[in-house]
């Protein structure tokens, strides 16, 4: 009968594990480690800087006007907006506001010495806190930097309505008539007038206004950026009846003679008419101005001549003109001179010929300025022939003549002659 063997002893003995043992063992210490170890998780994670992101601002910043521009200097031009891009974190960038964000120029970068158009860098700030500026653009606003120049400029009244029905504005009294404009070199270089603009109310009453004059260029625009000194001028208007009143033509009154050979052309006034004030009864036998007597004794050139106006009639008077300017045109008189007999010459003759003409003068009438014509002496009519390489023989040659300088010969008779060369 076969033997079934025993099984084998194990060489170690098995030892049993008692997890409660090891779960338990050392358990304040334990948890002590754990503790710590979660306070290091909390502290690393709060200390940890926040994720920064970039984000455009959500609109445009406007580019401010510096306070501090050089004295004597004005800066030109429109400085616009920019386009902000920042940096940050999430819960700084939704804290940015308007506000917040300043764009300025770096005028200290500017050429003063140039007073084209250049391009100025921009800074761009910002105030929230943990917020940086990323970037912009643009990162230049062309402007001009000009310097600050000044001049005295007339004021004119300039009516923005008309007068109350029946009436008509006399002549306005602005007090200063002159006043001190400032600015840009370019900007008052543009002043072509400066206006104070008032309106007539319904009443009939003699305006009395301060006014603000305003600075306009060649085409009427407004120019803006001028200093005006005094700020505000007084204008004064009377308003005056149209029922005694009459306008008529002034009429120049000429004495005297002008020189010798001229003729006036054209005699203009300005202004052309005029309206008188008075009675009825004087009015209605006024029909023109005369100015006071203009002597044109002599006068051999146009001549402008500023002339009081004259009263037309006891107990009248002129609205808004006192006197006239008046330009007298003069022209020298046209006619024409003879001259019978003017000898033929030969003109770049050989040395060693002479030369004889058939015939030997010719006749000529000369046209022009009637004072030239009177002062041509006989040697400056000239007749000519042309005897450059002709050597001795006859020649049929036309005649070429020369006057003095602001005439013409009319007419030649003859225009051809016949030249004989001989040998002296």
């Amino acid at each position: 009968m076969a033997r079934v063997p025993a099984p084998a002893r194990p060489l170690l003995p098995r030892r049993r594990v008692d997890l409660r043992r090891i779960a338990t063992a050392d358990l304040p210490l334990k948890i002590v480690a754990v503790l710590i170890a979660m306070i290091f998780w909390v502290v690393s994670v709060l200390g940890a800087p926040p994720t920064e992101v970039i984000r455009d601002y959500g609109g445009r910043v406007a580019v401010e006007r510096p306070q501090s521009v050089p004295a004597g200097y004005v800066l030109q031009g429109q400085l616009g907006d920019v386009g902000v891009r920042l940096r940050g974190a999430e819960a700084a960038l939704a804290n940015v506001v308007a506000s917040d964000l300043h764009a300025t120029l770096d005028l200290p970068a500017a050429d003063l010495h140039r007073s084209d158009p250049q391009d100025v860098p921009v800074r761009v700030e910002v105030a929230t806190a943990g917020v940086k500026v990323e970037s912009y653009a643009p990162a230049t606003v062309t402007v001009r930097i000009e310097p600050i120049t000044s001049r005295d400029v007339a004021v004119q009244a300039r009516f923005a309505n008309d007068p109350p029905t029946g009436t008509v504005a006399g002549d306005p009294a602005i007090t200063p008539s002159q006043v001190r404009v400032s600015g840009a070199a370019s900007q008052v270089a543009r002043i072509a007038a400066l206006y104070a603009t008032v309106r007539f109310g319904d009443a009939v009453t003699d305006l009395v206004s301060s006014v603000q004059p305003t600075a306009v260029d060649a085409s009427g625009a407004t120019i803006e950026g001028l200093t005006v000194d005094p700020a505000v001028v007084q204008l004064t208007v009377p308003v005056l009846p149209t029922a005694t009143t009459r306008t008529v033509p002034v009429v120049p009154a000429l004495r005297g003679s002008v020189a010798a050979g001229y003729w006036i052309t054209r005699v203009t006034s300005d202004p052309t008419v005029v309206t008188v004030r008075g009675e009825s009864a004087a009015l209605s036998a006024i029909d023109q101005v005369t100015t006071a007597a203009l002597d044109v004794t002599g006068l051999g050139a146009d001549t402008t001549f500023q002339v009081a106006l004259l009263l037309p009639a006891e107990g009248t008077s002129l609205i808004k003109a006192a006197q006239a300017t008046v330009t007298v045109s003069i022209a020298p008189l046209t006619g024409s001179r003879a001259f019978p007999l003017v000898a033929v010459q030969a003109s770049s003759l050989g040395s060693g010929f002479v030369a004889e003409f058939d015939p030997p003068a010719i006749s000529l009438v000369v046209a022009g300025p009637v004072p030239a014509l009177s002062g041509i002496t006989t040697g400056q009519v000239v007749a000519t022939v042309d005897a450059t390489g002709k050597g001795p023989g006859t020649y049929p040659v036309d005649v070429v003549v020369r006057t003095p300088a602001g005439t013409t010969a009319q007419s030649v008779q003859p225009t051809r002659v016949t030249l004989t060369i001989r040998t002296r």
